[in-house]
């Protein structure tokens, strides 16, 4: 029933969730030797799950850096709540023609 873009909002919306998942066990790996973090390339299809490129690992092999996963999880909620507000003004936007459509 939703537009094109409600369906890519809602998707999205599923991603983010997914790279919620991810970052809080990044986060909870934080101190597992050999550990990569990982993330969702949302470049590639929207469905990628990669080992983030490019960060330093300890000794161990360990490569979470929790200040940026604390960042991921800021930015992947403020994310979440513009997809979240967009989507519901797509659904805003149906129930009001459905009921416009039902007064004729």
């Amino acid at each position: 029933m939703f537009t094109p873009t409600g369906v890519r909002l809602e998707r999205y919306m599923d991603l983010l969730a997914v790279r919620q998942k991810l970052t809080a066990s990044n986060i909870a790996n934080a101190d597992t030797p050999g550990y990569k973090t990982k993330d969702i390339d949302f470049r590639d299809e929207f469905e990628s799950v990669i080992e983030a490129p490019g960060l330093a690992s300890k000794n161990d092999g360990n490569n979470v850096n929790v200040d940026r996963e604390a960042r991921a999880l800021a930015e992947n909620a403020l994310r979440f709540s513009i997809a979240s507000n967009l989507l519901q003004t797509q659904i805003r936007g149906i129930r009001s023609a459905i009921q416009e459509g039902g007064k004729g």
